[in-house]
């Protein structure tokens, strides 16, 4: 990447697996980078979401070791309870997870991940037939079950494709969404080594605008990106991509942004992932300001509001 501090006002920098330029006018950006549109419309099984305004992915966590909410959501009373709450607050789609992905977190099975997860999904479709469902999963075995049985709308790869590589195929051949992530290693590891060669963020966008190549060539065109904020990542790391977000607009297409209530937050407030609302809040507002098509939350009414504010401020330039 070149010198930051070099007094040229564009940088020119080359994603070598795509063979081609791009130019980031970095002194410029921040006031561009609503030109560099990502706004999609995303085709959830015939039912289409627009992310020309930023959206809401609420999150339901079905695991016993969550970072924030572990075990929480295991009993089907207080699942139905936690997604009515979700919708009634404005949620746009519902992420639902039943493996781990916390640093360091315990491997389970397919089948613990299967059992977990379809027994839910029958309550939730039950229920709350028109809901826009995510699964977040990183085996195509888990995918190809989930949205066969229970029409799921988007898959949710925290892997992108790196820990299945029968991924992408899948994906091709299900049609469905599918949101890949940025993560260095496997949840077990990924702490272990954050090391980079490059310029973290040219690092991230090199590495997905790879995958986009990979799954243009197998016509999985509803895409969306997510550059792994603590999957892999230094403190410094995470903040230095939430600030130069606005570069990953470069690959076209719509950025979902996960920071709600993580460690890159409240470990430096010195508090706890219960008391790290308030910084969540903040750093949401930042990522709109910066680009974040969707963003990925614990707390969907104060995201809510959160874009209510931005879209307001937004209107008057």
């Amino acid at each position: 990447m070149t010198d930051r501090s070099n007094s040229n006002d564009q940088a020119f920098f080359k994603l070598s697996r795509l063979n081609y330029f791009y130019i980031i006018e970095l002194s410029y950006m921040d006031k561009k980078a609503q030109y560099l549109s990502t706004a999609h419309s995303i085709n959830c099984n015939g039912r289409f979401i627009n992310t020309s305004s930023p959206l809401v992915m609420g999150i339901l966590n079905i695991t016993p070791d969550s970072f924030f909410d572990g075990g929480k959501y295991n009993d089907h009373k207080f699942v139905l309870k936690r997604i009515n709450g979700m919708l009634e607050e404005g949620a746009d789609i519902i992420d639902i997870g039943a493996y781990s992905s916390r640093p360091g977190a315990l491997d389970i099975t397919e089948k613990e991940e299967q059992e977990r997860l379809f027994s839910v999904l029958e309550l939730i479709r039950n229920q709350f037939p028109e809901i826009i469902l995510s699964v977040d999963t990183f085996r195509s075995g888990i995918a190809k079950g989930v949205v066969e049985t229970f029409q799921v709308d988007i898959i949710n790869d925290i892997s992108a494709g790196e820990m299945d590589d029968k991924m992408f195929s899948t994906i091709a051949k299900l049609n469905v969404p599918y949101v890949m992530m940025h993560m260095k290693g496997t949840p077990q590891n990924m702490q272990q080594n954050v090391r980079y060669k490059n310029d973290v963020v040219f690092e991230v966008i090199d590495y997905l605008a790879e995958k986009k190549k990979r799954l243009d060539l197998l016509g999985v065109h509803d895409v969306i990106i997510d550059p792994g904020f603590g999957f892999g990542k230094s403190l410094d790391h995470n903040y230095e991509l939430l600030n130069r977000l606005y570069e990953f607009r470069l690959l076209g297409l719509p950025i979902l942004v996960g920071i709600s209530r993580k460690s890159m937050i409240y470990k430096l407030l010195n508090s706890s992932p219960q008391e790290a609302l308030n910084g969540t809040t903040a750093l949401h507002m930042l990522a709109l300001e910066k680009g974040a098509n969707i963003l990925r939350v614990h707390d969907v009414k104060e995201a809510k509001e959160c874009i209510g504010l931005y879209e307001k401020l937004k209107s008057l330039h």
